[in-house]
């Protein structure tokens, strides 16, 4: 049985230190203890309280103990030596949490952490110091500032995300039912519902590129209604095929929490805010406004990989690295008392890239898992990542020599990044004199936010970002940004050689196909693909050999234009894992599901990987169609 928030305080008063003055609340799915006197809890009372409780607790300073922002900030600067150079420092009343963001860590802290205490004890705010990143993210920028002047309605958001989590348990038998929304037999639009007889959580709402008629997941589904009787929302990465429509969920009433890593929170803000952006310039009324991102962002709870929280009363959830883009997870879930486990790979990539760790494998336990087939066709095999490297530098030099430009549609995040990483190892060998490489749409901003999140790269490049120095690829000269549309127009117009990486990936919309309509009639250049290209957008058509297609003239309608640049397609700089990848993945799974369910792939691919994983190893797998309803337990 588990324990209600009135058994878990009893139990908790019981261990209080006589002199602490405190109150006990709720923190989503932790206990939060908010006291006038931080010093009586040592960790180790926390450690015994937690395993007490079987929860996770943290301490908040009360309110009454906190120094005035302004006041604290000039008190932090007269403490902390001036040679660690902090540049930003900010406060989140929500949490009672105040972050100072410096060059130098170590010296900011001081010897065994004097400095540190000092500001503590002094300010009140529990206190982090982070090392600040060299290229600044607007984006984070904005979210930190709106969590903190929306503090309160946070803090009794987070208060009524508890409360719907601690309520009294529910009579009758147990079960477990997934529904497909979106995703299955197409690549888009995914969303997940996953029912219990205690709970309802969705896992992912995306949008399907390229196709206004299908464009959203079932939102109608009798499953899923009425939405604000959902009890959470669970991102696994940010990219729009899987977040591009969690704002509409919060149109229609839904006031859920939603968890997702903090690199993830970033970039889905980055990338519904583009979205709107985009579809205003195509003439397009967007599904969402400005409001309904604002809204979804006072409901977001951050959740770091390998930390197990409660998202509901009968399901704890953990996050682990899929290999995929910054941020990326696989969603473990724990449901009921051993009931059933249930792992959702999201988007991996199982393989070490330029960028992340190949995705995670080991798991506490797994009955079942729902796992993308993008690339699980019989004939779906792609170069390794050193493999694609050394073909598009080859290209890269081959194209330059001769005078043309190439241009990638890139998708802002992950691919952009390696793509940045493989041209500036390229320049720096000499083996190819440099050239400009432009970065139009997102891209830059999108490199920030990785910038801004170190601890979720692959060692290697972590260490060049924390370095910032000439081995931080990132911060290149030949790097440069597109900031307008006359730029752009100049770009255009030059006659000299130069790389461009512009959104979006797909071809659906975006700066990408300014550059396509006035360069694709001359021979010289060059139109590399290095991404997933969906049915019935722009760049699959290109890709499957169309010379003559129509483009979007800014809403006021299409052109047809020839395409006569050469085309060359990247496979293996995909963020997707080919069918080796995938065999091999559930092959190193442990322990092994007893059970797969395939999404994420056109009908025919989805079905294709599905008689290839029960023939080799004879695990029940299924490739259901949307809106079909499997029970799991």
């Amino acid at each position: 049985m588990r324990l209600t928030f009135k058994e878990i305080k009893e139990k908790l008063v019981d261990m209080m230190p006589s002199k602490a003055d405190y109150e006990i609340d709720l923190e989503a799915a932790s206990i939060a203890i908010i006291t006038k006197t931080p010093e009586e809890f040592n960790n180790s009372l926390i450690g015994e309280m937690a395993k007490t409780i079987k929860r996770r607790i943290i301490v908040r300073p009360h309110e009454s103990i906190l120094m005035n922002p302004r006041d604290a900030q000039e008190l932090i600067k007269n403490i902390i030596p001036k040679e660690s150079l902090v540049l930003n420092i900010w406060f989140d009343p929500a949490i009672g949490e105040c972050t100072i963001e410096c060059k130098d860590p170590a010296l900011a802290v001081g010897k065994r952490g004097v400095h540190l205490k000092e500001v503590r004890d002094k300010i009140g705010w529990h206190t982090n110091i982070i090392r600040s990143s060299r290229m600044d993210s607007r984006t984070s920028t904005d979210i930190r500032r709106f969590r903190m002047d929306n503090s309160t309605d946070r803090k009794k958001a987070l208060r009524r995300f508890g409360n719907n989590i601690y309520r009294p348990q529910r009579p009758g038998e147990s079960w477990v039912r997934l529904t497909a929304l979106g995703s299955y037999g197409e690549v888009g639009r995914a969303m997940h519902l996953v029912t219990t007889n205690e709970s309802r959580i969705v896992v992912d709402c995306g949008a399907k590129p390229g196709r206004e008629d299908s464009s959203m997941p079932y939102f109608s589904a009798p499953e899923l209604l009425p939405p604000d009787k959902i009890d959470a929302v669970v991102i696994t990465h940010a990219h729009l095929d899987h977040i591009g429509m969690l704002p509409v969920l919060f149109k229609y009433g839904y006031r859920g929490p939603v968890y997702c890593t903090p690199p993830t929170r970033d970039l889905m803000v980055l990338l519904q805010l583009d979205f709107i952006k985009v579809s205003q310039s195509e003439g397009r009324k967007p599904a969402y406004t400005l409001e309904d991102v604002q809204t979804m962002m006072l409901h977001v709870v951050d959740v770091d990989w390998n930390k197990t929280t409660d998202i509901a009363p009968d399901i704890k959830m953990t996050l682990y690295n899929a290999g995929h883009i910054l941020g990326s997870s696989s969603v473990h879930m724990h449901i009921g008392e051993g009931l059933h486990n249930l792992v959702f790979s999201g988007d991996i990539k199982y393989e070490k890239s330029w960028l992340y760790d190949a995705a995670n494998v080991r798991f506490p336990r797994v009955e079942t898992l729902v796992l993308e087939s993008t690339y699980g066709g019989a004939k779906s095999f792609q170069p390794s990542r050193l493999e694609a490297t050394q073909e598009l530098q080859d290209m890269l030099k081959r194209v330059l020599s001769k005078g043309g430009k190439i241009f990638c549609p890139v998708f802002a995040v992950g691919r952009s990044q390696e793509l940045m990483i493989a041209i500036d190892q390229l320049f720096k060998s000499g083996d190819c004199e440099p050239v400009p490489v432009w970065l139009d749409g997102m891209i830059q901003e999108a490199t920030a936010i990785h910038a801004m999140h170190p601890d979720y790269l692959n060692q290697e490049l972590r260490q060049s970002v924390l370095k910032d120095d000439e081995s931080n690829p990132f911060s290149s000269k030949w790097f440069k940004k597109v900031e307008s549309r006359d730029q752009r127009e100049s770009i255009i117009n030059n006659p000299r050689p130069c790389i461009v990486l512009a959104t979006s990936g797909m071809m659906s919309g975006g700066p990408i196909v300014e550059y396509l309509r006035n360069w694709c009639e001359d021979r010289l250049n060059t139109l590399c693909f290095v991404g997933y290209q969906a049915e019935g957008t722009l760049g699959r058509r290109l890709k499957d050999g169309f010379k003559d297609v129509p483009i979007s003239d800014g809403g006021r309608g299409t052109e047809m234009i020839k395409v006569e640049c050469d085309l060359v397609i990247i496979d293996g700089m995909s963020g997707h894992s080919d069918r080796r990848q995938l065999m091999e993945y559930v092959n190193q799974m442990n322990p092994k599901p007893r059970f797969i369910i395939l999404h994420h792939g056109d009908a025919k691919i989805a079905n294709q990987f599905r008689q290839g994983l029960r023939e080799t190893y004879r695990i029940r797998t299924v490739a259901p169609s949307n809106l079909e309803t499997l029970r799991l337990v």
